[in-house]
Protein backbone atom coordinates (compact mmCIF):
# COMPACT_ATOMS: atom_id res chain seq x y z
CA UNK A 1 0.00 0.00 0.00
CA UNK A 2 2.85 2.38 0.86
CA UNK A 3 4.50 1.59 -2.49
CA UNK A 4 1.26 2.33 -4.34
CA UNK A 5 0.92 5.67 -2.49
CA UNK A 6 4.48 6.57 -3.43
CA UNK A 7 3.88 5.73 -7.09
CA UNK A 8 0.67 7.76 -7.10
CA UNK A 9 2.54 10.69 -5.57
CA UNK A 10 5.30 10.54 -8.19
CA UNK A 11 2.76 10.27 -11.00
CA UNK A 12 1.04 13.40 -9.73
CA UNK A 13 4.23 15.46 -9.80
CA UNK A 14 4.20 17.96 -12.67
CA UNK A 15 6.41 17.13 -15.62
CA UNK A 16 9.06 19.87 -15.90
CA UNK A 17 9.12 22.06 -18.97
CA UNK A 18 12.85 22.67 -19.19
CA UNK A 19 15.94 23.34 -17.10
CA UNK A 20 15.54 27.08 -17.58
CA UNK A 21 12.72 27.09 -14.99
CA UNK A 22 15.35 26.37 -12.34
CA UNK A 23 18.28 28.13 -14.00
CA UNK A 24 16.37 31.34 -14.69
CA UNK A 25 16.38 32.13 -10.96
CA UNK A 26 20.16 32.49 -11.13
CA UNK A 27 20.93 34.95 -13.89
CA UNK A 28 23.85 33.69 -16.04
CA UNK A 29 25.34 37.17 -15.66
CA UNK A 30 25.44 36.61 -11.89
CA UNK A 31 27.45 33.42 -12.43
CA UNK A 32 29.83 35.26 -14.78
CA UNK A 33 30.17 38.04 -12.20
CA UNK A 34 30.88 35.50 -9.46
CA UNK A 35 33.61 33.85 -11.54
CA UNK A 36 35.23 37.13 -12.59
CA UNK A 37 34.95 38.74 -9.15
CA UNK A 38 36.76 35.78 -7.61
CA UNK A 39 39.25 35.28 -10.46
CA UNK A 40 38.03 31.78 -11.34
CA UNK A 41 36.58 32.28 -14.82
CA UNK A 42 37.58 29.53 -17.26
CA UNK A 43 40.15 30.69 -19.83
CA UNK A 44 41.08 27.35 -21.35
CA UNK A 45 38.40 25.29 -23.03
CA UNK A 46 37.76 22.48 -20.56
CA UNK A 47 35.30 19.60 -20.48
CA UNK A 48 33.92 20.97 -17.20
CA UNK A 49 33.89 24.79 -17.48
CA UNK A 50 33.64 26.77 -14.24
CA UNK A 51 30.01 27.78 -14.83
CA UNK A 52 29.06 24.10 -15.19
CA UNK A 53 30.97 23.17 -12.03
CA UNK A 54 28.82 25.65 -10.09
CA UNK A 55 25.74 23.69 -11.17
CA UNK A 56 27.57 20.47 -10.30
CA UNK A 57 28.07 21.63 -6.69
CA UNK A 58 24.40 22.64 -6.48
CA UNK A 59 23.44 19.25 -7.95
CA UNK A 60 25.49 17.50 -5.26
CA UNK A 61 23.11 18.93 -2.68
CA UNK A 62 20.00 17.84 -4.58
CA UNK A 63 21.02 14.33 -5.65
CA UNK A 64 22.27 12.75 -2.45
CA UNK A 65 21.82 9.21 -3.73
CA UNK A 66 24.34 9.73 -6.54
CA UNK A 67 28.11 9.99 -6.50
CA UNK A 68 29.63 13.32 -7.54
CA UNK A 69 30.70 11.86 -10.88
CA UNK A 70 27.23 10.44 -11.45
CA UNK A 71 25.72 13.87 -10.71
CA UNK A 72 27.91 15.45 -13.40
CA UNK A 73 26.99 12.74 -15.90
CA UNK A 74 23.29 12.58 -15.01
CA UNK A 75 22.91 16.33 -15.46
CA UNK A 76 24.95 16.24 -18.66
CA UNK A 77 27.31 18.96 -17.42
CA UNK A 78 30.49 17.82 -19.18
CA UNK A 79 31.19 19.00 -22.71
CA UNK A 80 31.73 16.23 -25.30
CA UNK A 81 35.30 15.02 -25.59
CA UNK A 82 37.15 14.80 -28.95
CA UNK A 83 36.82 11.03 -28.73
CA UNK A 84 33.06 11.40 -28.27
CA UNK A 85 30.78 10.91 -25.29
CA UNK A 86 29.77 13.35 -22.55
CA UNK A 87 30.84 11.20 -19.61
CA UNK A 88 33.13 12.97 -17.13
CA UNK A 89 35.95 11.05 -15.47
CA UNK A 90 36.20 11.05 -11.67
CA UNK A 91 39.59 12.75 -11.78
CA UNK A 92 38.26 15.48 -14.09
CA UNK A 93 35.40 16.25 -11.69
CA UNK A 94 37.74 16.41 -8.71
CA UNK A 95 40.19 18.69 -10.53
CA UNK A 96 37.35 20.94 -11.71
CA UNK A 97 36.09 21.40 -8.14
CA UNK A 98 39.60 22.17 -6.99
CA UNK A 99 40.04 24.85 -9.65
CA UNK A 100 36.72 26.47 -8.81
CA UNK A 101 37.24 26.75 -5.05
CA UNK A 102 34.62 28.08 -2.64
CA UNK A 103 34.71 31.82 -3.42
CA UNK A 104 32.40 31.81 -6.49
CA UNK A 105 29.77 29.76 -4.64
CA UNK A 106 30.00 32.09 -1.62
CA UNK A 107 29.72 35.18 -3.84
CA UNK A 108 26.80 33.73 -5.77
CA UNK A 109 24.92 32.63 -2.64
CA UNK A 110 25.21 36.04 -1.00
CA UNK A 111 24.27 37.90 -4.20
CA UNK A 112 21.20 35.70 -4.79
CA UNK A 113 20.20 35.89 -1.12
CA UNK A 114 20.30 39.69 -1.20
CA UNK A 115 18.02 39.64 -4.25
CA UNK A 116 15.55 37.06 -2.92
CA UNK A 117 15.43 37.01 0.88
CA UNK A 118 15.22 40.72 1.69
CA UNK A 119 12.44 41.33 -0.82
CA UNK A 120 10.59 38.33 0.64
CA UNK A 121 10.92 39.62 4.22
CA UNK A 122 9.93 43.10 3.10
CA UNK A 123 6.66 41.83 1.63
CA UNK A 124 5.51 40.22 4.88
CA UNK A 125 6.26 42.71 7.65
CA UNK A 126 4.97 42.97 11.20
CA UNK A 127 4.12 46.55 12.22
CA UNK A 128 6.55 47.87 9.62
CA UNK A 129 9.41 45.55 10.62
CA UNK A 130 10.88 42.82 8.41
CA UNK A 131 11.22 39.60 10.42
CA UNK A 132 14.43 37.58 10.60
CA UNK A 133 15.81 34.82 12.78
CA UNK A 134 19.33 33.79 13.78
CA UNK A 135 20.39 30.45 15.20
CA UNK A 136 23.24 27.99 15.02
CA UNK A 137 23.58 24.32 14.11
CA UNK A 138 26.30 21.79 13.34
CA UNK A 139 27.11 19.58 10.37
CA UNK A 140 29.09 16.34 10.52
CA UNK A 141 31.81 15.92 7.89
CA UNK A 142 33.94 12.93 6.80
CA UNK A 143 36.65 11.90 9.21
CA UNK A 144 39.70 12.84 7.15
CA UNK A 145 42.89 14.26 8.63
CA UNK A 146 42.38 17.60 6.89
CA UNK A 147 38.78 17.96 8.12
CA UNK A 148 39.73 16.89 11.64
CA UNK A 149 42.58 19.39 11.79
CA UNK A 150 40.61 22.30 10.29
CA UNK A 151 37.14 21.93 11.84
CA UNK A 152 37.94 20.07 15.06
CA UNK A 153 35.88 17.68 17.17
CA UNK A 154 32.97 18.39 19.50
CA UNK A 155 33.56 17.58 23.16
CA UNK A 156 31.28 14.87 24.48
CA UNK A 157 32.10 15.20 28.17
CA UNK A 158 32.71 11.85 29.82
CA UNK A 159 32.20 10.06 26.50
CA UNK A 160 35.16 11.91 24.99
CA UNK A 161 35.24 13.83 21.72
CA UNK A 162 32.88 13.28 18.80
CA UNK A 163 33.68 10.55 16.32
CA UNK A 164 33.54 12.94 13.34
CA UNK A 165 34.78 16.49 12.73
CA UNK A 166 32.02 19.08 13.15
CA UNK A 167 31.28 22.33 11.31
CA UNK A 168 29.53 25.06 13.26
CA UNK A 169 27.10 27.10 11.16
CA UNK A 170 25.05 30.20 12.05
CA UNK A 171 22.53 31.61 9.57
CA UNK A 172 20.27 34.65 9.17
CA UNK A 173 16.86 33.66 7.79
CA UNK A 174 13.75 35.51 6.61
CA UNK A 175 11.38 33.78 9.02
CA UNK A 176 8.15 33.76 7.02
CA UNK A 177 9.63 32.34 3.81
CA UNK A 178 12.67 30.41 5.19
CA UNK A 179 14.91 32.09 2.60
CA UNK A 180 18.46 32.41 3.91
CA UNK A 181 20.04 35.87 3.86
CA UNK A 182 23.55 35.10 4.99
CA UNK A 183 25.54 32.35 6.69
CA UNK A 184 28.81 32.08 8.56
CA UNK A 185 30.47 28.76 9.34
CA UNK A 186 33.81 27.20 10.17
CA UNK A 187 35.64 25.36 12.97
CA UNK A 188 33.48 23.96 15.75
CA UNK A 189 35.64 25.56 18.44
CA UNK A 190 34.61 29.10 17.41
CA UNK A 191 31.51 30.22 19.32
CA UNK A 192 28.09 31.00 17.85
CA UNK A 193 28.34 34.63 19.05
CA UNK A 194 31.39 35.25 16.88
CA UNK A 195 29.71 33.80 13.79
CA UNK A 196 26.50 35.77 14.51
CA UNK A 197 28.36 39.08 14.58
CA UNK A 198 29.51 38.37 11.00
CA UNK A 199 25.84 38.45 9.93
CA UNK A 200 24.77 41.82 11.31
CA UNK A 201 25.92 43.84 8.30
CA UNK A 202 23.25 42.02 6.25
CA UNK A 203 20.38 42.98 8.58
CA UNK A 204 18.45 45.86 6.98
CA UNK A 205 16.96 48.90 8.71
CA UNK A 206 13.42 48.61 10.09
CA UNK A 207 13.76 44.98 11.06
CA UNK A 208 13.43 42.60 14.00
CA UNK A 209 15.77 39.65 14.60
CA UNK A 210 14.60 36.88 16.94
CA UNK A 211 17.32 34.88 18.65
CA UNK A 212 17.81 31.85 20.85
CA UNK A 213 18.64 32.56 24.50
CA UNK A 214 22.28 31.62 23.86
CA UNK A 215 22.60 34.90 21.94
CA UNK A 216 21.61 37.00 24.97
CA UNK A 217 24.85 38.94 25.34
CA UNK A 218 25.56 42.66 25.26
CA UNK A 219 28.53 42.17 22.96
CA UNK A 220 26.26 40.43 20.44
CA UNK A 221 22.97 42.36 20.58
CA UNK A 222 24.11 45.94 21.16
CA UNK A 223 26.16 46.01 17.90
CA UNK A 224 23.12 44.67 16.03
CA UNK A 225 20.90 47.46 17.33
CA UNK A 226 23.25 50.42 17.07
CA UNK A 227 24.76 49.72 13.63
CA UNK A 228 21.54 50.49 11.76
CA UNK A 229 18.31 52.47 11.93
CA UNK A 230 15.35 50.96 13.77
CA UNK A 231 16.97 47.52 13.98
CA UNK A 232 15.64 45.47 16.89
CA UNK A 233 16.15 42.15 18.62
CA UNK A 234 13.99 39.70 20.59
CA UNK A 235 15.39 36.95 22.82
CA UNK A 236 14.21 34.85 25.80
CA UNK A 237 15.85 35.58 29.15
CA UNK A 238 18.08 33.03 30.84
CA UNK A 239 17.38 31.76 34.34
CA UNK A 240 20.57 33.55 35.41
CA UNK A 241 19.62 36.90 33.81
CA UNK A 242 19.48 39.85 36.23
CA UNK A 243 18.16 43.38 35.80
CA UNK A 244 16.76 46.41 37.60
CA UNK A 245 13.24 47.65 36.89
CA UNK A 246 13.18 51.18 35.49
CA UNK A 247 9.50 51.53 34.57
CA UNK A 248 6.39 49.37 34.78
CA UNK A 249 4.08 49.37 31.74
CA UNK A 250 1.67 46.72 33.05
CA UNK A 251 1.62 43.70 35.36
CA UNK A 252 3.93 41.57 33.19
CA UNK A 253 5.52 44.26 31.05
CA UNK A 254 8.47 46.36 32.28
CA UNK A 255 11.37 48.50 31.13
CA UNK A 256 14.55 47.12 32.71
CA UNK A 257 18.25 47.96 32.90
CA UNK A 258 21.00 45.35 32.71
CA UNK A 259 24.69 45.63 33.51
CA UNK A 260 27.24 44.98 30.77
CA UNK A 261 29.89 42.63 32.13
CA UNK A 262 33.46 43.77 32.51
CA UNK A 263 34.72 40.98 30.26
CA UNK A 264 32.39 42.14 27.45
CA UNK A 265 33.62 45.74 27.77
CA UNK A 266 37.22 44.57 27.75
CA UNK A 267 36.58 42.87 24.41
CA UNK A 268 34.66 45.86 23.02
CA UNK A 269 35.53 49.20 24.64
CA UNK A 270 32.65 50.90 22.85
CA UNK A 271 30.05 49.02 24.92
CA UNK A 272 28.24 51.06 27.63
CA UNK A 273 28.21 50.06 31.29
CA UNK A 274 24.46 49.38 31.19
CA UNK A 275 21.82 48.67 28.53
CA UNK A 276 18.04 48.87 28.63
CA UNK A 277 15.46 46.41 27.36
CA UNK A 278 11.82 45.55 27.75
CA UNK A 279 10.95 42.45 29.82
CA UNK A 280 7.67 40.66 29.03
CA UNK A 281 6.58 37.74 31.22
CA UNK A 282 4.09 35.09 30.10
CA UNK A 283 3.04 31.54 30.96
CA UNK A 284 1.76 28.87 28.60
CA UNK A 285 -0.09 25.88 29.93
CA UNK A 286 2.21 22.89 30.38
CA UNK A 287 5.39 25.00 30.39
CA UNK A 288 7.24 26.99 33.01
CA UNK A 289 6.82 30.80 33.04
CA UNK A 290 9.12 32.62 30.62
CA UNK A 291 10.42 36.14 30.13
CA UNK A 292 11.19 37.75 26.80
CA UNK A 293 13.70 40.57 26.47
CA UNK A 294 13.52 42.94 23.52
CA UNK A 295 14.71 46.31 22.27
CA UNK A 296 11.10 47.12 21.27
CA UNK A 297 10.57 49.40 24.27
CA UNK A 298 7.42 51.21 23.10
CA UNK A 299 4.37 49.31 24.49
CA UNK A 300 1.92 51.30 22.38
CA UNK A 301 3.67 50.72 19.04
CA UNK A 302 4.53 47.10 19.84
CA UNK A 303 1.92 45.38 22.07
CA UNK A 304 3.20 42.70 24.43
CA UNK A 305 0.64 40.08 23.35
CA UNK A 306 1.75 40.35 19.73
CA UNK A 307 5.43 40.12 20.69
CA UNK A 308 4.74 36.90 22.61
CA UNK A 309 3.06 35.33 19.58
CA UNK A 310 5.78 36.66 17.32
CA UNK A 311 8.57 35.09 19.38
CA UNK A 312 7.23 31.61 18.64
CA UNK A 313 7.89 32.17 14.95
CA UNK A 314 11.55 31.80 15.90
CA UNK A 315 10.97 28.07 15.58
CA UNK A 316 10.80 28.53 11.80
CA UNK A 317 14.59 28.64 11.60
CA UNK A 318 14.74 25.29 13.42
CA UNK A 319 12.35 23.89 10.83
CA UNK A 320 14.58 25.32 8.12
CA UNK A 321 17.61 23.54 9.54
CA UNK A 322 15.55 20.34 9.67
CA UNK A 323 14.69 20.73 5.98
CA UNK A 324 18.39 21.09 5.15
CA UNK A 325 19.77 18.36 7.38
CA UNK A 326 16.97 15.78 7.29
CA UNK A 327 15.39 16.21 3.86
CA UNK A 328 18.28 17.50 1.71
CA UNK A 329 21.29 15.94 3.40
CA UNK A 330 19.51 12.83 4.67
CA UNK A 331 20.85 13.05 8.22
CA UNK A 332 20.76 9.27 8.65
CA UNK A 333 23.65 9.15 6.18
CA UNK A 334 26.89 11.12 6.12
CA UNK A 335 25.59 14.72 5.78
CA UNK A 336 28.55 16.01 3.74
CA UNK A 337 30.94 14.05 1.56
CA UNK A 338 34.07 16.13 0.84
CA UNK A 339 37.35 14.89 2.29
CA UNK A 340 39.17 18.24 2.14
CA UNK A 341 38.14 21.24 4.26
CA UNK A 342 38.20 23.62 1.28
CA UNK A 343 35.85 21.31 -0.63
CA UNK A 344 33.61 21.03 2.46
CA UNK A 345 33.22 24.81 2.48
CA UNK A 346 32.45 24.78 -1.24
CA UNK A 347 29.90 22.02 -0.71
CA UNK A 348 28.15 23.91 2.12
CA UNK A 349 27.72 27.01 -0.07
CA UNK A 350 26.21 24.74 -2.72
CA UNK A 351 23.80 23.26 -0.17
CA UNK A 352 22.68 26.71 1.01
CA UNK A 353 22.25 27.92 -2.57
CA UNK A 354 20.23 24.83 -3.51
CA UNK A 355 18.06 25.29 -0.41
CA UNK A 356 17.28 28.87 -1.38
CA UNK A 357 16.38 27.80 -4.93
CA UNK A 358 13.85 25.34 -3.51
CA UNK A 359 12.48 27.89 -1.05
CA UNK A 360 12.16 30.52 -3.79
CA UNK A 361 10.06 28.13 -5.87
CA UNK A 362 7.96 27.34 -2.78
CA UNK A 363 7.26 31.03 -2.23
CA UNK A 364 6.02 31.35 -5.81
CA UNK A 365 3.79 28.30 -5.44
CA UNK A 366 2.38 29.76 -2.20
CA UNK A 367 1.66 33.08 -3.88
CA UNK A 368 -0.17 31.34 -6.71
CA UNK A 369 -2.17 29.20 -4.26
CA UNK A 370 -2.94 32.10 -1.94
CA UNK A 371 -1.37 30.49 1.15
CA UNK A 372 1.66 31.15 3.35
CA UNK A 373 5.04 29.72 2.20
CA UNK A 374 5.07 27.58 5.36
CA UNK A 375 2.00 25.74 3.98
CA UNK A 376 3.99 24.38 1.03
CA UNK A 377 5.59 20.94 1.28
CA UNK A 378 9.38 21.16 1.13
CA UNK A 379 9.66 17.48 0.13
CA UNK A 380 7.25 17.90 -2.80
CA UNK A 381 8.96 21.08 -4.02
CA UNK A 382 12.42 19.52 -3.81
CA UNK A 383 11.17 16.44 -5.66
CA UNK A 384 9.77 18.64 -8.43
CA UNK A 385 13.05 20.53 -8.89
CA UNK A 386 15.15 17.34 -8.88
CA UNK A 387 12.84 15.76 -11.44
CA UNK A 388 13.04 18.89 -13.55
CA UNK A 389 16.84 18.93 -13.57
CA UNK A 390 17.10 15.22 -14.33
CA UNK A 391 14.36 15.22 -16.95
CA UNK A 392 15.80 18.06 -18.98
CA UNK A 393 19.30 16.62 -18.78
CA UNK A 394 18.04 13.57 -20.67
CA UNK A 395 15.75 15.38 -23.11
CA UNK A 396 16.38 18.03 -25.71
CA UNK A 397 14.00 21.03 -25.74
CA UNK A 398 12.56 19.97 -29.09
CA UNK A 399 11.58 16.57 -27.73
CA UNK A 400 9.53 17.99 -24.87
CA UNK A 401 5.80 17.78 -25.61
CA UNK A 402 4.14 21.12 -26.19
CA UNK A 403 1.35 20.47 -23.75
CA UNK A 404 3.11 19.63 -20.51
CA UNK A 405 1.22 19.82 -17.28
CA UNK A 406 1.84 23.18 -15.72
CA UNK A 407 3.14 23.36 -12.17
CA UNK A 408 0.39 25.67 -11.00
CA UNK A 409 -2.31 23.43 -12.37
CA UNK A 410 -1.09 20.79 -9.91
CA UNK A 411 -0.50 23.19 -7.05
CA UNK A 412 -2.74 21.25 -4.65
CA UNK A 413 -0.15 18.47 -4.27
CA UNK A 414 2.25 20.97 -2.67
CA UNK A 415 -0.11 22.42 -0.03
CA UNK A 416 0.10 21.17 3.55
CA UNK A 417 -2.81 21.30 6.04
CA UNK A 418 -3.12 24.32 8.30
CA UNK A 419 -0.94 24.12 11.39
CA UNK A 420 -2.89 23.47 14.56
CA UNK A 421 -2.97 26.62 16.73
CA UNK A 422 -1.38 26.55 20.20
CA UNK A 423 0.24 23.22 19.37
CA UNK A 424 3.31 22.65 21.53
CA UNK A 425 5.67 19.85 22.45
CA UNK A 426 8.02 20.23 25.45
CA UNK A 427 11.55 19.17 24.60
CA UNK A 428 12.41 15.59 25.50
CA UNK A 429 15.06 13.01 24.66
CA UNK A 430 13.86 11.01 21.67
CA UNK A 431 16.73 8.58 21.09
CA UNK A 432 19.11 7.36 23.78
CA UNK A 433 22.81 7.60 22.99
CA UNK A 434 24.39 4.27 22.08
CA UNK A 435 25.77 2.18 24.89
CA UNK A 436 28.57 0.85 22.69
CA UNK A 437 32.14 2.03 23.21
CA UNK A 438 33.38 4.61 20.70
CA UNK A 439 35.60 3.33 17.90
CA UNK A 440 39.27 3.96 18.58
CA UNK A 441 41.27 6.23 16.31
CA UNK A 442 44.04 4.68 14.19
CA UNK A 443 47.49 5.25 15.67
CA UNK A 444 48.51 7.54 12.78
CA UNK A 445 45.54 9.85 13.46
CA UNK A 446 46.29 9.95 17.19
CA UNK A 447 49.90 10.92 16.49
CA UNK A 448 48.76 13.60 14.04
CA UNK A 449 46.29 15.00 16.60
CA UNK A 450 49.00 15.22 19.29
CA UNK A 451 51.37 16.88 16.82
CA UNK A 452 48.70 19.41 15.87
CA UNK A 453 47.98 20.17 19.54
CA UNK A 454 51.62 21.10 20.09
Amino acid sequence: MRLQNSLDYLAALPVPQDLSKVQKDIDPEWIDSALHATGTATVRKRRLPAEQVIWLVIGMALFRNKSITDVANALNLALPSPAGGPTAARSAVSQARGRLGEEPLCWLFEHCAQQWAHSSAGRDRWRGLALYGVDGTTLRVPDSEDNREHFGLASGGQRGNSGYPMVRLVALMALRSHLLVKAAFGPYGKGEHSYACELWDSVPDNSLVTNDKNFLAAGTLIPLQRSGRNRHWLVPAKTSSKWRRVKRFSKNDELVEMTVSRSARNKDHSLPQTWTARAIRYHRKGFRPRTLLTSLTDPEAYPAAEIIELYHERWEIELGYDEIKTEMLEATKQPLRSQLSARVRQEIWGVLLAYNLIRLEMERIAEEAGVKPTRISFVAAMGFICNELFFFAMTSPGAIPKRLRDLRAQVKIFILPERRPKRAYPRAVKVKMSGYAKKRQPAAKKAGARKGAK
